[in-house]
């Protein structure tokens, strides 16, 4: 029976961990985070999936101290299924198979960080997920498979992810045979189409309304719910912006300066190239100011 120690975390940690398990590779250590206090959490848990399989599971250790255990485990396989933490080239070598890491883009577009909520920002039709080598660069190694799936143009973050989440599971099921059996093929990545990009900030949402209204609306779908959100300054309160609608009648047609109020009732803001109506808005910090025609924020 093959070994492998998993690294994981958040759904695509927990779908592929069943893959493994359905596909009777042994488990027998499972290091995940601790969930953070500051953020929204709203997948399910690595470590109460493992836990309830009788998996020891460590949370968030020092790589240094857990570096004898994985040694003298000397699993056959490393997997990294979103796990949030580089892993070092002296943790990759106790795999005496390989270590595999499922990115949640299309490789080699979108190496690095939030790849689902940076493809969004971006305006991407398509995204998926693919099953990588693990090399001292990240998310650089040779791809063993890919799946994709189409996305709409007013998608969430978050619906995308929903919507692309079955592509790694469906990828790993796809190849756990072949990997076990020493014959999956791997293919080099083309390096002339690589695109990078690093975490995002909460600050990385503060609204530019000199950019264009299709712009700042995937800036807005990318970073809504659940996550930080995007917003703009309006004295000492701050307006957190959830949803707009780049179509609405109030809008259509519309322009002013950037960041011009257009309209109060419902609240249309001028961008780069139109307007935007903001329909879904939470106001934090301070009191809701009073806004009037013709203001720029």
């Amino acid at each position: 029976m093959a070994k492998a120690v998993v690294f994981g975390y958040h759904d695509v940690g927990v779908r592929c961990l069943g893959a493994l398990l359905e596909a009777r590779v042994e488990v027998p250590l499972v290091i995940t985070h601790r969930d953070d206090p500051q953020e929204r959490i709203w997948f399910a848990s690595v470590a109460e999936r493992a836990r309830s399989k009788g998996i020891d599971t460590l949370l968030d250790p020092n790589i240094d101290a857990v570096l004898p255990r994985l040694r003298a485990l000397a699993p056959d396989f490393i997997f990294s299924f979103y796990y949030r933490r580089m892993l070092p080239p002296e943790v990759l070598a106790t795999a005496r198979r390989g270590a595999y890491n499922m990115h949640g883009s299309l490789l080699p577009k979108y190496r690095g960080r939030a790849p689902v909520n940076w493809a969004v920002l971006h305006g991407e039709p398509r995204i998926g997920m693919t099953l990588h080598r693990m090399v001292k660069s990240a998310d650089a190694g040779a791809v063993v498979d890919q799946d994709g799936v189409d996305i709409g143009p007013r998608d969430t973050a978050e619906q995308a992810f929903r919507k692309v989440l079955p592509c790694a599971r469906r990828v790993l099921a796809r190849q756990i045979d072949a990997l076990l059996a020493g014959t999956a093929k791997e293919t080099p990545q083309d390096e002339s189409q690589v695109t990078y990009f690093g975490g995002r900030k909460p600050e990385d949402g503060r609204i530019a309304w000199t950019r264009t209204s299709a712009q700042i609306f995937n800036l807005i779908r990318a970073v809504t719910d659940p996550y930080p959100g995007a917003f703009t300054d309006v004295g000492g309160a701050r307006l957190m912006v959830w949803w707009v609608e780049p179509d609405s009648a109030a809008a259509k047609g519309r322009k002013g300066k950037p960041g011009e109020i257009l309209a109060v009732a419902p609240l249309v803001v001028a961008t780069g190239d139109g307007a935007l109506e903001l329909s879904r808005v939470e106001w934090r910090n301070a009191p809701a100011p009073g806004l009037r025609v013709g203001q720029v924020i």
